[in-house]
């Protein structure tokens, strides 16, 4: 929805308006020095905030104030930079999906339904008896009130960047949210057509059935698309990246052609999305990265070129107004956490997390009372306090996420997978700090540092890509030289992808099996994984093949893996192991983070008398 606030000041305001923006005569037309413009500010203001303790996006927010229309005027919120705000603002709520868990959600239902009829019921109540109290109409007051029922996750950069993102407080926050958002919007709606005199059966005959069968289709239609399409274009990571943003802005362009708000459907490309791509992968990240750096930013800025702080000077009567309804809000979004929390027996500190998530007002309650304001349902008092409103909770929503979020982080245990078993480790040995990839075939290198990057990225590790050249009293030719710089090359730049360490290690030595052995030695290698064609040949049954001499003498866990298909795509897992196993947990609870994978474990203990301890023994792991 593109929204234009047009014409909210009286002409006798108009001679003293905004003092600052005289001092810029034109606003910047070029689109060079716009973006230029945007890119500094996103550049600076978060750093100059966060060096007096606040979060950086407060920075962009008050930003926006500065140099909007309203302000310095420096940039005008015209349709380019309304576009590139509602792109950030489905950026957000689609980021705020993907790390929603569908399973998280099933386990813990109850928690975001109780959580979102809350912080829905407790402002309509307030907000209603409020406008009611100053004066106002039956059908104006319930439409303000559902503009603070509704929130925007303007605090939910802070989340990730704390690390809580999974805390059952804030997913009891983002699922309420969905709900909240959900009903508020339905408010709207039934407002609107009320007013237009409009309000029939019909229109519930269409608006709730389409909804179910909506939400029915994002959430299962768009998983078996996208196995489908990874199937079939998973070697080419451009068309990956692509789908997902298709999936993102179809699904919430279809939500907009039943009446409903588009956040709504970003938000469930997200939860359908992460479904079928693994939270640690390379795509994820990419996706994550371009939304955090770029999109969601400039929706901020955006956000704060909607505010005009001068407002209070030119109606006084704007800041008791502003006061009440700031009051109300904070009042009511705070019993909303409250009250929840203590049900659920959580601690103060989650109390506030909730609060702050769900205390920032910005694009829903803008659109809402924009359409109001043209309908005639609200006047320029109401629209006045309700931008100050913006500004208030968007200033303080991510304060209040860093100021709690820290305790909560302290107290902060990942919710368990569900139908979690204990492990069966016998060694607590934290797996993935350095683990070493030998390279050798194109066709079969990206799955294998797909599942490397995977583990390495949780504890934060290294990637030791590794081709050997071996030298059977042969010249070492140019073109297998260049062939093995050309497997580091694709390795390496896979892992910076992945924004993951990476060491590429290229040498020559007797054979590769040896080859492989050495650099575990030398580069202090934690886990080995090696890729298996399927099959042994004849000579390698009867002599031993390169994957039988490295088990035998490998010094450190060993997994040895065959994908069939892209791994992306991978439903259901066979993992063969023997009695002595490195944290087998730890492996399952990665690869299946954010899928819905299927583990079929085969457990081999061997009964005869174990053999005297030789220079290392390998632990295979079959994948």
């Amino acid at each position: 929805m593109i929204i234009t606030m047009v014409g909210l000041a009286s002409p006798r305001m108009d001679a003293g308006f905004s003092i600052l923006a005289q001092l810029v005569a034109e606003p910047i037309t070029d689109p060079v020095a716009i973006f230029l413009t945007i890119l500094a500010i996103m550049l600076v203001a978060p750093l100059l905030v966060e060096r007096l303790r606040l979060p950086g996006i407060i920075g962009l927010i008050l930003a926006g104030v500065l140099v909007g229309p309203h302000g310095l005027g420096i940039l005008e919120r015209d349709n380019s930079i309304v576009l590139l705000g509602t792109v950030g603002l489905l950026f957000l709520m689609f980021l705020g999906g993907l790390e929603t868990s569908l399973d998280d959600l099933k386990r813990n239902v109850d928690k975001p339904i109780i959580f979102g009829l809350a912080t829905f019921s407790i402002p309509m109540i307030l907000g209603t008896g409020m406008m009611l109290a100053l004066g106002y109409g039956f059908w104006t007051a319930v439409l303000v009130a559902s503009c603070l029922a509704s929130h925007t996750l303007v605090a939910l950069p802070v989340v990730t960047k704390l690390g809580i993102m999974r805390h059952p407080a804030s997913i009891a926050t983002l699922g309420g949210t969905l709900i909240t958002n959900v009903l508020a919007l339905l408010v709207l709606a039934v407002v609107v057509k009320a007013d237009q005199g409009d309000l029939t059966l019909g229109f519930w005959l269409f608006l709730i059935p389409s909804l179910v069968i909506y939400t029915f289709a994002v959430l299962w239609g768009v998983p078996r698309l996208g196995r489908w399409f990874f199937r079939k274009f998973g070697h080419d990571e451009g068309a990956e990246f692509t789908f997902v943003l298709a999936a993102l802005f179809v699904a919430s362009y279809l939500a907009s052609l039943i009446a409903i708000e588009p956040i709504v459907g970003a938000f469930l490309a997200g939860i359908a999305i992460t479904q079928i791509i693994p939270r640690l992968s390379p795509l994820m990240n990419r996706v994550q990265f371009i939304g955090n750096t770029l999109f969601v930013p400039i929706f901020l800025i955006s956000v704060g070129m909607l505010v005009d702080p001068l407002i209070l000077v030119r109606e006084p009567q704007s800041l008791l107004f502003a006061a009440i309804l700031v009051l109300t809000e904070l009042v009511s979004k705070f019993l909303a956490a409250w009250g929840p929390a203590r049900w659920f027996g959580w601690r103060f500190p989650s109390a506030m997390v909730m609060f702050g998530l769900s205390m920032a007002q910005a694009a829903s309650t803008l659109a809402a009372i924009t359409i109001a304001f043209d309908i005639g349902l609200v006047d320029e008092l109401v629209v006045n306090a309700t931008i100050m409103m913006i500004l208030v909770s968007c200033v303080l929503s991510p304060w209040v996420v860093a100021r709690w979020g820290t305790q909560v982080q302290s107290q902060s245990v990942e919710l368990p997978q569900a139908d979690e078993k204990p492990s069966v480790s016998l060694t607590s040995t934290t797996l993935g700090k350095r683990i070493l990839v030998p390279v050798a075939n194109p066709s079969t290198e990206d799955n294998l540092l797909q599942l490397a990057i995977i583990l390495t990225k949780r504890v934060n590790g290294t990637l030791l890509p590794l081709h050997v050249l071996p030298d059977r009293n042969q010249t070492i030719t140019v073109a297998d030289k260049t062939h093995q710089r050309r497997l580091l090359d694709a390795a390496e730049t896979i892992a910076h992808a992945a924004t993951i360490p990476v060491e590429p290690i290229g040498r020559i030595d007797d054979s590769i099996e040896w080859g492989i052995l050495r650099t575990i030695q030398e580069r202090d290698a934690d886990l080995l994984i090696c890729g298996w064609k399927g099959y042994s040949t004849y000579q390698e049954n009867f002599f031993g093949g390169v994957l039988d001499t490295i088990v035998r003498s490998a010094s450190i866990p060993l997994m040895i893996s065959r994908f069939p298909r892209p791994i992306q795509n991978t439903e259901q897992v066979l993992l063969a192991i023997t009695g002595q196993q490195a944290n087998l947990g730890q492996v399952t609870r990665t690869l299946t983070q954010g899928k819905r994978t299927r583990f079929f474990i085969l457990h081999q203990r061997c009964v005869c008398p174990e053999p005297a301890p030789s220079a290392g023994i390998g632990h295979p792991i079959r994948l």
